[in-house]
């Protein structure tokens, strides 16, 4: 009961964790397609809150859900010289921009700061009391 707080500011640290290593393997295959010409769709990570309602005092914690594929269309580029464009010339490119995935990697470093900070607050509060509790 005593550490649940830490507990809660832990689940977020972990799924922020998670939202960045998704975000760098979009910006990692910005340009990759496979063997067969389809290109990288952009991963989303989805999250759920769960309920912890041990000792009967509910906490939210979060958790991955699911990582799902973005259905946005893909990127198209005219090159009639590649050997992956279709009849009209155009070659399908990842649906991922940049700019977007540099975005949401602020906002997971921003929100894992934030959880950090929250950690290391309950800790501080926890020491204070052992404090208060030994004189």
């Amino acid at each position: 009961m005593l550490f649940k707080g830490l507990e809660v500011a832990q689940t977020g640290l972990s799924v922020q964790k998670y939202r960045m290593d998704i975000i760098a393997s979009n910006l990692a295959n910005a340009n990759a397609v496979d063997d067969k010409g389809n290109p990288y769709r952009r991963k989303i990570p989805v999250f759920e809150e769960v309920i912890d309602s041990e000792a009967g005092i509910p906490l939210s914690k979060v958790a991955i859900k699911e990582v799902m594929e973005d259905s946005s269309p893909y990127k198209l580029k005219y090159d009639p010289t590649n050997p992956l464009a279709d009849k009209d010339g155009y070659v399908k490119l990842p649906n991922i921009d940049p700019m977007r995935e540099m975005v949401d990697m602020i906002s997971a470093m921003r929100t894992y700061e934030a959880n950090l900070t929250a950690f290391n607050t309950h800790k501080e509060m926890l020491l204070k009391s052992l404090e208060i509790i030994k004189v």
